[in-house]
């Protein structure tokens, strides 16, 4: 039995045709002279090479072939499988060998190696296990699947019909976008487009780029619907974020407003809760009632449990607290603070934003926040609010009380971060510990939201403060600070101690991205202009 290491020079001795008068022993070199064979010259133009399958080959004695050689016994006669049954490829006629290349160039690679095998007697089990390399198959193409195909004829036939196959089928799927821009009908399969008579190729090509357009661009919204297991979800994801964003909501009320002391709140769109614990740490002494507002009662539910400890039966920590799963209908009752965190964007259209907004501004005794995605749509969200209830007319007036903007804008006019050349969300960040689960990896994470408080009544008669819209940015000497001002414009003022004073230089350059700075008016004080060049930009350069 031939090793596959011995039945390598079988492969390269079957490249070379032995005259008819050779004895069987003798060796075939690839330098003997061939005589003339009828089909050698279509052989040669297909460069198709095929072993014939019944062909005997003698092996040298061990010591003439060396190693490779010495596996065999020396003087043997090897006879391939399927050799018996085969007649001597000396013998076919020439005729046959060009009908049959003929027909394998136009089947294909893999019928070609079959027509081949067939036709020289090697279609036993044993001869289409060797490498058959197809003739009339391309020059190009049937040469590097005999190479690249160990297993045989059967598996290049196999890749030449898929490579067919998947060019065809890039042809169909490139079909109709030829004839679209063509100006012709696709049609049906198997009949020839013809040109349109309904619609213009111009108007059809029109209506498939808006198609195309409102697919890519047109927001699918679905409503969410919190069942227990998600509401759960939603809970270990954002109870402590927006519980750091709601707080840092009423640390400015307390900051600016320290003898405000509400007895009643409501929460529209509590989830787990997070606005009832954050108001509680603020004003806990001085607060009755909460209520918790929320459409879904998986979600109530969770927030209860956890007021309880985590169990349903027991004295909640935070005593006062009620939740139901629609606005009180009683359009005299008022909250002295009414907040809706996180929840317009989750409202289906601007029409139930609109409705919701002035329901909450007529609940409100005192302060309406809104706090949102800390993104230019969570922005421009809060700016339709703030600009419905100041310009817009509430239905029943009960509480005669104008509006305005508490915080964070200094003004009532249009946001300037919306009206740049480069629209910008006014976003603030706030700092906050997770909660200690295995899969919070960061014991300390950011916050970035977007803000509105809204109050009741006028404004003081004391001048407005500008506010920092993005983090100072400290450097040797200098700070830059990017302001929104009363004015209702925004400026970049670069503070210094020797042009501006130590005092106000030492405020600015402990002062955060959020806070107000303690200047009367940018065109009242001594701030210089804001320099036409990027202050990192310039810092990199110095």
């Amino acid at each position: 039995m031939a090793t596959a290491r011995g039945l390598r020079p079988l492969l390269t001795l079957s490249r070379c045709r032995r005259g008819r008068g050779g004895a069987p022993g003798a060796r075939v070199s690839a330098r003997s002279p061939r005589r003339r064979d009828p089909g050698a010259q279509e052989r040669r133009r297909c460069r198709g090479w095929a072993l014939p399958a019944a062909v005997s080959v003698s092996v040298p004695p061990a010591g003439a072939r060396g190693g490779r050689a010495g596996r065999v016994a020396g003087g043997q006669q090897l006879r391939l499988p399927g050799a018996e049954a085969a007649p001597p490829a000396s013998r076919r006629p020439a005729a046959a060998v060009r009908a049959g290349a003929a027909r394998a160039g136009r089947r294909g690679a893999g019928a070609a190696a079959r027509e081949l095998a067939t036709r020289r007697g090697g279609a036993g089990a044993g001869a289409a296990q060797l490498p058959v390399e197809p003739p009339c198959a391309g020059r190009a193409g049937g040469a590097a699947e005999a190479r690249a195909a160990p297993g045989g004829a059967a598996a290049g036939g196999r890749r030449f019909y898929l490579f067919i196959h998947e060019r065809h089928r890039q042809r169909e799927k490139q079909a109709p976008r030829r004839e679209l821009d063509a100006g012709l009908d696709p049609g049906t399969p198997g009949s020839h487009p013809g040109p349109q008579t309904d619609v213009p190729p111009a108007e059809e090509r029109l209506r498939q780029a808006v198609l195309q357009t409102l697919r890519r661009t047109t927001y699918h919204w679905q409503e969410l619907t919190y069942n227990e297991r998600l509401s759960l979800v939603y809970m270990a994801a954002r109870l402590d974020g927006g519980f750091a964003a709601v707080s840092r909501a009423f640390h400015e009320i307390r900051t600016r407003v320290p003898e405000f002391q509400p007895q009643t709140l409501m929460d529209f769109g509590s989830g787990t809760g997070s606005v009832t614990w954050a108001a509680h740490s603020a004003w806990g002494q001085s607060l009755r009632e909460y209520m918790c507002v929320d459409s879904s009662a998986a979600m109530l539910d969770l927030a209860e449990k956890l007021l309880k400890g985590g169990s349903g039966s027991g004295e909640p920590h935070v005593p006062g607290v009620f939740f139901r799963q629609f606005l009180p209908v009683s359009p005299k009752v008022q909250f002295d603070v009414v907040v809706s965190a996180f929840s317009l964007s989750e409202l289906p259209s601007k029409a139930h934003r609109t409705e919701t907004v002035q329901t909450l501004w007529r609940k409100t005794g005192h302060f309406l926040v809104l706090v949102e995605n800390g993104t230019k749509a969570g922005h421009c969200l809060l700016m339709d609010a703030r600009d419905l209830v100041l310009k817009g007319k509430e239905k029943s007036p009960l509480d005669p009380r104008p509006g305005f903007v508490f915080a964070p804008c200094p003004h009532e006019l249009p946001c300037p971060q919306l009206a740049a050349s480069k629209p910008l969300a006014c976003s603030f960040s706030q700092a906050y510990h997770c909660i200690p689960f295995s899969w919070n990896k960061k014991k300390q994470k950011e916050e970035k939201f977007s803000m509105v408080i809204l109050a009741r009544g006028r404004p003081e008669e004391a001048p407005r403060w500008p506010r920092l819209t993005q983090p100072v940015l400290k450097r040797p000497r200098h700070v830059h600070c990017h302001l929104c001002c009363p004015d209702g414009h925004m400026q970049h003022a670069v503070i210094t101690a020797r042009q501006h004073g130590r005092d106000l230089y030492r405020c600015a350059r402990v002062s955060s991205w959020g806070d107000l700075l303690p200047v009367i008016t940018p065109s009242e004080s001594e701030l210089p202009p804001s320099p036409a060049e990027d202050p990192l930009r310039v810092n990199k350069d110095a």
